[in-house]
């Protein structure tokens, strides 16, 4: 990281409570998420990868080896994962755990994202992937539940302000 590099106080303390509870992390880089990403890297060790459909099989083959992956992806690479979710990921249970930034809400004006904003909660609840809004402070309880106890995925949603990303 370079010295110039925002910190987030939030995406510092979400990167705690998640190097607490879940490993390993994959991702594909995005700009809300870019505090949070940049920690994890440092922390621990985040793998990028090119397509978050890629970051989900990853993430599954790393639970499958009794670990508790997460994968931090945009609004738009949960829809190019749907087919890895709903065909590996939901019918078999493979506890992993979504971090997914929500371009296309307020305050980002960009038609291309508008859709994807509308529909991301909607597809979340279709595939039956439980999800939460990120809330300072931060409480990851109903996903750790959801993850560790439950064995399924869960989804951590990130609004585009949260770590002071600006459109």
């Amino acid at each position: 990281m370079t010295a110039t590099a925002v910190r987030a106080p939030l995406a510092e303390r979400l990167a705690d409570d998640l190097t607490a509870s879940f490993g390993p992390f994959f991702g594909t880089p995005c700009g809300i998420l870019a505090p949070l990403y940049r920690t994890l890297e440092e922390r621990a060790g985040l793998l990028t990868v090119a397509r978050e459909d890629n970051a989900v099989g990853l993430a599954a083959g790393a639970a499958l080896a009794g670990r508790a992956p997460a994968v931090l992806m945009q609004n738009s690479g949960l829809a190019q994962s749907v087919n890895a979710l709903a065909s590996l990921v939901v019918p078999y249970r493979i506890p992993l755990l979504l971090v997914v930034s929500l371009r296309g809400v307020d305050p980002d004006p960009t038609p291309e994202n508008t859709v994807m904003g509308r529909l991301t909660a909607p597809l979340l609840d279709s595939l039956g992937i439980p999800a939460v809004t990120l809330a300072d402070p931060v409480d990851l309880e109903r996903l750790r539940h959801v993850v560790h106890v439950e064995r399924g995925p869960a989804a951590l949603l990130v609004e585009p302000t949260a770590f002071g990303w600006r459109a």
